[in-house]
């Protein structure tokens, strides 16, 4: 007899647990010990910064990570799994909408531009193709909810633009780190080769590794169709 899914998927599982504890860990630690601390008001600009990239790594990839897992790391029902994987998606996509609030609200308290760098411009576009993926599948797959035929026209692009909208997360939180790495190192703040680029280039290496797991877990060939990762079906 062959293996079950979720067998055959969970050392992927668990690393996608483990890499995104990592992730959290590198990033509170970038943003706290090195960067100082966290703020929504403060004389310090930077701080409010530092919102941003925390609730990025843990608040929307994380979190949009164990959302894609749930249909194989949560015991229960399908109906209870949906609810699960829709209630994971939105708190995901709230606390996008918050960190890119805090990147908005740093520049324009310290007078910088909005959205003139390739990653602001992909950072705005995967939020909003995220809310309206999540958007989607609440109407189709949970309330109202469509017809039968209409939900399996639907689920195999909900599926695709799911996986294809958190790579396009990962590809920005990658840009991000670069590029805050790079506006460090320019002026002098840290050094190429100091403690604190080393912290940004593990997580941004975590990130690599969290996605491969992530994709890994939700393609992996299935025994049974109800054991599929199936968002909101």
């Amino acid at each position: 007899m062959a293996l079950s899914w979720s067998v055959k998927s969970f050392p992927f599982t668990i690393g996608v647990h483990i890499l995104g504890v990592v992730a959290a860990v590198l990033v509170l630690v970038w943003n706290i010990p090195f960067r100082g601390g966290l703020a929504w008001s403060s004389p310090n600009k930077d701080l409010i910064f530092n919102v941003h990239p925390v609730l990025i790594v843990i608040g929307f990839l994380f979190v949009s990570s164990e959302a894609i897992l749930v249909y194989k790391s949560f015991p229960g029902t399908k109906e209870y799994k949906k609810l699960v994987h829709l209630t994971l998606q939105g708190i995901a996509l709230i606390l996008a909408i918050v960190a890119i609030s805090a990147a908005f609200k740093f520049h324009n308290e310290k007078g910088i531009a909005n959205l003139y760098s390739l990653h602001s411009w992909l950072g705005l576009g995967t939020v909003i193709l995220f809310g309206i993926q999540w958007l989607i599948g609440f109407v189709t797959f949970w309330y109202p909810g469509a017809a039968n035929n209409t939900r399996s026209a639907l689920k195999p692009w909900h599926i695709f633009f799911g996986l294809f909208i958190y790579g396009l997360a990962l590809a920005t939180a990658e840009s991000g780190i670069l590029e805050k790495l790079t506006f460090l190192q320019s002026s002098s703040v840290i050094g190429k080769y100091g403690s604190e680029a080393m912290i940004a280039n593990s997580l941004g290496l975590t990130l690599v590794l969290l996605g491969a797991f992530v994709f890994a877990a939700a393609v992996i060939p299935v025994d049974s169709p109800s054991d599929a990762y199936v968002p909101l079906e």
